[in-house]
C-alpha cells in the first residue's frame, strides 16, 4: 500500500490502525530520516502502516507569501523520498487558512485520530501544530489520552555538536559547501524533477540543456554549478548546470538548466536529478550573447576539471 492523500476530511485511511509521523520534511535530511525510521520500526512492530504526515505549502510559505523561504525539495521528491524510507502513506495536507486556524484539538481528533486511526504519533524536537502553533508534545499527549493514541519525540540528531537543521543546509548550499550539505542531508543535494522545454536558446549557443523547473518554489541556491545528472547512462553524466532567472536573455522564472558534456539524445519528459558537486560563480547579466557564449566556454572547462578530480558520492 502506497498512497498520497491531500486532505483533511474524509473516511478512515487506515480502518486498523496506523503509526504517524509528522514533520516539514523538506531536504530529508538526517534528522528526518532518524524519525521516519524510527516511526517505521514501532509501525512494523504494531503490524499497521506508516503515516508520514507534512504540508503543501509549507507553513513558511503560507504564512509569507511575499518572502517565503528558500526550499530544498519539491512536493513530488518529498514524497517519493518519504515512501522509500518506509512510509505506506504520505500526507501532504493543504495548508490554507482553514487548515491554519484549526486548533490542536481539532487536528488530533479530525486527522490522527479520525482520519489515520493512530495508535502512536511521533514528532521531531521542538514539535509545534495547531492555530498559533499552540500545540506541542504535552498538549499531543494529552489529546492521545482521550483519543486513544500515544506521542513521542524523539532525541535531536546532532552533527559536529548542533542539531541536524533544514537552515543550517540551506546556509550551507548559500555558501556552496556542498561537503557540509552532503553530510547533513547523508546524500549529495540533488533537484530532480521531469525535463521540459524551454526556449531552445542554449541549442542554437551550442550548449543545449536540460531544464528544470521548480514549482514556483523558492530555490535555496542560485549559481553556475559543476553537477553530474543521474537518471540519462549507466553513470551518474557529468555536466555544468545553471540555476537561475538568465538575466542575460531577460527570464523570470526560475530554471534549473543542465548541460550534458558530450551527450547527444532526446530528454523531453524523462525524469533526472541533478547533483551539485560545486560552485563556480554567480550568475550575471551579460551586454549580449558572445560574451555570454564565452563565459559559458570558460565555466564548461571549469566544470570539467572539477568532475575530473571530485570523488561521486553515493546518492542513497
Amino acid at each position: 500500500m502506497k498512497q498520497l492523500f491531500r486532505d483533511v476530511d474524509g473516511g478512515p485511511l487506515c480502518p486498523e490502525g496506523s503509526v504517524a509521523c509528522i514533520g516539514a520534511f523538506d531536504g530529508l535530511h538526517l534528522g528526518h530520516r532518524a524519525l521516519v525510521r524510527h516511526a517505521a520500526a514501532r509501525a512494523r512492530a504494531l503490524d499497521v502502516p506508516l503515516v508520514a504526515l507534512s504540508f503543501e505549502p509549507l507553513p513558511r510559505e503560507f504564512f509569507a507569501p511575499a518572502a517565503p523561504p528558500p526550499r530544498l525539495m519539491l512536493p513530488r521528491a518529498r514524497a517519493a523520498g518519504l515512501q522509500a524510507l518506509g512510509a505506506d502513506l504520505v500526507g501532504l495536507l493543504r495548508f490554507n487558512a482553514r487548515f491554519a486556524a484549526m486548533s490542536p484539538d481539532a487536528f488530533a481528533a479530525r486527522v490522527l485520530a479520525g482520519r489515520l486511526r493512530a495508535r502512536e504519533v511521533w514528532v521531531g524536537p521542538c514539535f509545534r501544530y495547531g492555530s498559533r502553533r499552540a500545540g506541542d508534545l504535552a498538549t499531543l499527549r494529552a489529546s492521545g489520552e482521550g483519543l486513544g493514541f500515544s506521542a513521542g519525540e524523539i532525541a535531536p540528531v546532532q552533527l559536529d555538536g548542533e542539531r541536524v537543521s533544514s537552515t543550517r543546509i540551506r546556509a550551507a548550499l548559500l555558501a556552496g559547501d556542498f561537503d557540509s550539505a552532503a553530510r547533513l542531508l547523508g546524500r549529495p543535494y540533488a533537484i530532480s524533477g521531469r525535463v521540459v522545454r524551454g526556449r531552445q536558446l542554449g541549442r542554437t549557443l551550442g550548449f543545449p540543456t536540460a531544464n528544470l523547473r521548480f514549482g514556483g518554489k523558492v530555490p535555496a541556491l542560485q549559481g553556475i554549478y559543476a553537477t553530474r545528472v543521474h537518471g540519462v547512462g549507466d553513470a551518474p553524466w557529468p555536466s555544468v548546470s545553471s540555476f537561475g532567472t538568465r538575466p542575460t536573455v531577460d527570464g523570470l522564472e526560475p530554471l534549473l538548466e543542465a548541460h550534458l558534456f558530450d551527450f547527444s539524445g532526446d530528454l523531453y519528459g524523462r525524469r533526472i536529478e541533478v547533483e551539485f558537486v560545486a560552485r563556480l560563480r554567480d550568475e550575471e547579466k551579460y551586454p549580449d550573447l558572445p560574451t555570454l557564449v564565452a563565459q559559458m566556454d570558460r565555466d564548461a572547462a571549469q566544470a570539467r576539471d572539477i568532475l575530473m578530480q571530485a570523488p561521486q558520492r553515493a546518492t542513497a
